[in-house]
C-alpha cells in the first residue's frame, strides 16, 4: 500500500513541488491581510501541513516502525517543537533562509529517516543519531520552510503574532489529522504479511522520493540564480 503510494508521489513530485507553495487566493489573502484574522490563518495552516508532501513524507518515515500510540505522540511532540520555534522566531526575527536550501534538507530528512529505518545507522555503534534528537533537529529546519513560505508574502504587522500563532494552530491540526490516517494505514498493513516483506522497498522509495524533491529544489536554486 505505502509502496504504491510512495510510487505514486515520485510521479507528482514536479507538480507537487509548486503546488505546496502558499498560492492563488490564499496568497492574495495573506499578502492583503491587515490585523488578526486566527480563523483564516488556522484554515491555511492546516491546509499547507495536509498538502505538505515532504512534512508528510517524514513524518510517515517516523512512525513507520512505531506500533504504540504513546511512541508517536512523542516523536510528533519532538516534531512539532522543533518546527514550532523556528516557524514564529523565523518569522518574526525576519531571519531570510533560501527556500530552496531550505526545501532541500527537508527533503534530506526524508532520505536520513528512509536509511535509519533501513539500518543503515546500525554499524555506528555509539556514534549512531539519536532518533529523538534527530526528529528535533529536522523539526527545526522544516519551521524555516513553513517560515519561508509566509516571509514571500510579506506580512502586515498588524495582528501578526496571532496570525503566526493561529497558523502553526492550523499545521498542528492539520499535522494530526493526516498523521491518524497514516496511522490507521500502517496499523492496518502491519496485520498483512506484507509489512515485513515489503518495510525495506518502501523505505527504499521513501529514501528515492526524498533524493528526488533535494536534486528537484537544488536544481531549482541553480536555475534561479
Amino acid at each position: 500500500m505505502l509502496t504504491r503510494t510512495v510510487l505514486f508521489i515520485i510521479c507528482l513530485l514536479p507538480a507537487l513541488a509548486i503546488a505546496h507553495n502558499i498560492a492563488g487566493g490564499d496568497a492574495s489573502f495573506v499578502a492583503s491581510n491587515a490585523g488578526a484574522a486566527p480563523g483564516p490563518f488556522i484554515y491555511l495552516g492546516a491546509k499547507h501541513m495536509v498538502t505538505g508532501y515532504d512534512h508528510l513524507l517524514f513524518l510517515a518515515g517516523v512512525i513507520f516502525f512505531l506500533s504504540r500510540a504513546l511512541d508517536v505522540i512523542k516523536y510528533v511532540t519532538l516534531f512539532a517543537a522543533g518546527h514550532s520555534i523556528t516557524l514564529i522566531i523565523g518569522v518574526l526575527g525576519d531571519i531570510a533562509i533560501n527556500a530552496y536550501f531550505i526545501d532541500a534538507i527537508i527533503a534530506l530528512s526524508v532520505v536520513y529517516k528512509a536509511l535509519e529505518n533501513m539500518g543503515a545507522f546500525q554499524t555506528l555503534g555509539r556514534w549512531k543519531p539519536d532518533t529523538r534528537a534527530a526528529v528535533f533537529v529536522f523539526g527545526l529546519f522544516h519551521g524555516f520552510g513553513l517560515a519561508s513560505s509566509l516571509q514571500e508574502l510579506q506580512l502586515a504587522p498588524e495582528g501578526l503574532l496571532i496570525n503566526l500563532i493561529s497558523f502553526n494552530l492550523g499545521v498542528e491540526i492539520g499535522q494530526m489529522i493526516a498523521l491518524f490516517m497514516i496511522f490507521i494505514v500502517f496499523m492496518l498493513w502491519r496485520q498483512h504479511p506484507s509489512f515485513q516483506r515489503q518495510a525495506f522497498l518502501s523505505n527504499t522509495l521513501l529514501m528515492t522520493a526524498g533524493f528526488l524533491l533535494m536534486f528537484y529544489q537544488l536544481a531549482a536554486w541553480q536555475l534561479a540564480a
